[in-house]
């Protein structure tokens, strides 16, 4: 039960990490620029962040940022999928 209540935390940091940098994630599903494979080792990989409180502090924090922070593990992921949205 622990586990799916991280997961779900971390989907949605990263979901709400990918809206503040201007990536669309579902459209990148549609598009094929992103498999649901991949999507879910991001999740996973932002499980294993050290920074999830400064995470959420920076989402509440902005209305949209310009890059990730230096901690985010799928910052350059989303970054790049942002680029194509």
């Amino acid at each position: 039960m622990q586990r799916n209540k991280t997961y779900q935390k971390h989907q949605g940091l990263m979901s709400r990490m990918a809206d503040k940098l201007g990536a669309d994630l579902d459209e990148a599903e549609l598009r094929g620029d992103l498999t649901p494979g991949q999507r879910d080792a991001m999740v996973l990989s932002c499980t294993n962040c050290t920074s999830p409180e400064e995470c959420e502090r920076l989402l509440q924090a902005n209305g949209s940022i310009d890059a990730a922070p230096s901690f985010c593990r799928n910052g350059a992921a989303i970054q790049d999928i942002a680029k194509k949205t």
